[in-house]
């Protein structure tokens, strides 16, 4: 599809790759609408790009719904969701919390599948549209304190694929990112410590690659694009 004028919805938009790939979506004239739960925050990041600030919590049924509601109604319609929103709580098996692990499913999986219902819905209706899923490699390889996090991602790639496998018929493009490791505030905010270095990757790497997929002409789609650091050691 073309970037410029696109209409793009990007949950977790106000921070690390759901925000540069918004940002990189405004410098191709695509228009964008970015949510978060933090409405300071969104709306800050919002006023930096200059993209749409909605406040909600994908996890909430309510919520999903009306930042979908409310995309449509500034824009007219919208036709790509990134469903970015997502975070990690990291824990070995013996020191994992049961309120932990329901929290992580609750945004990486919950509010993924609630999201995209709501996209998809509207999608159908217009006759095609694009989900972009932003999952991880530790969708395909668990890691030690991982369990929370690496369940999101499997069942967020087996979704993937289930959508796909429905949706295709109407022309919506449903596709999946899968990022090595990210230099952003994510892993320190879920309690795993990350060592930096300039050969990691950075959040505008998987920005480029998500706007590379959507660039590609409707008839066609990448289902899958992994990412990886050349040589991140």
């Amino acid at each position: 599809m073309k970037l410029e004028n696109a209409k793009v919805l990007v949950t977790g938009g106000s921070a690390g790759i759901g925000l540069a790939t918004a940002r990189m979506l405004r410098d191709h004239g695509a228009q964008v609408a970015i949510c978060g739960r933090r409405g300071d925050v969104v709306t800050a990041a919002a006023k930096e790009i200059g993209a749409l600030p909605l406040t909600g919590d994908v996890g909430n049924e309510d919520d999903a719904r009306r930042l979908v509601a409310e995309t449509i109604r500034e824009f007219g319609e919208f036709d790509t969701l990134i469903n970015n929103a997502g975070w990690g709580r990291f824990a070995k098996l013996d020191d994992l919390r049961v309120e932990d692990f329901l929290a992580v499913l609750e945004t990486n999986v919950i509010g993924a599948m609630l999201m995209a219902r709501e996209s998809a819905r509207h999608f159908v209706k217009r006759g095609g549209g694009n989900i972009v899923n932003v999952s991880s490699t530790a969708g395909s390889r668990g890691f030690a304190g991982g369990t929370a996090y690496v369940a999101s991602k499997f069942a967020l790639g087996g979704m993937t694929q289930c959508w796909r496998a429905e949706l295709r018929q109407h022309d919506i493009r449903v596709m999946q990112v899968n990022p090595s490791e990210v230099q952003t505030d994510f892993a320190a905010a879920g309690g795993r410590v990350q060592k930096l270095s300039e050969r990691k990757l950075r959040s505008e790497d998987i920005a480029h690659a998500i706007c590379g997929m959507l660039a590609m002409e409707d008839r066609g789609f990448t289902t899958e694009l992994t990412v990886f650091a050349t040589n991140p050691d």
